[in-house]
């Protein structure tokens, strides 16, 4: 039972590197909290709450402006008229810039599922009244026809 290991770690670090333990170089935690007075606050408390208040408002702002943005990817898809439903294509900022890139990545999604397709009727759906106005039977009728 012979113990190898030295009586301090400071003495082994040193020892191997050749250099000084992390504790007394001037960069560390503990020399720099001996030149400051600990509890002096760095900025004042107003002060942090007024940026505090401005990044409160900021995040309002840009939560406000991505949902913005998401209705007008939805009202972008929706004109198209191509989907049944816009919220089946997700939310991309570049479709907002460039139309192309929006029909390229709706083309795509309707290729690997066109059951999502716009499923108006488009054309005779025979309904409603065809052809000119059908003339009333009458006796001078007949009488013409034979």
């Amino acid at each position: 039972m012979t113990d190898q290991a030295p009586e301090s770690p400071e003495a082994d670090e040193t020892a191997d590197t050749g250099t000084t333990p992390p504790e007394a170089t001037a960069d560390s935690p503990e020399a720099t909290t001996e030149a400051e007075p600990e509890g002096e606050e760095t900025f004042s408390a107003a002060y942090v709450r007024q940026l505090r208040e401005e990044n409160a408002k900021a995040r309002v702002k840009a939560q406000r402006a991505d949902e913005l943005a998401h209705r007008l990817h939805a009202e972008l898809v929706r004109a198209t008229g191509r989907l049944a439903d816009p919220g089946d294509i997700e939310y991309d900022a570049e479709h907002l810039d460039d139309g192309d890139k929006l029909t390229a990545a709706i083309d795509s999604l309707l290729e690997a599922k066109p059951h999502l397709r716009s499923r108006t009727p488009k054309g005779e759906v025979g309904q409603g009244v065809r052809g000119g106005p059908i003339e009333p039977v009458g006796l001078l009728g007949l009488l013409r026809s034979s």
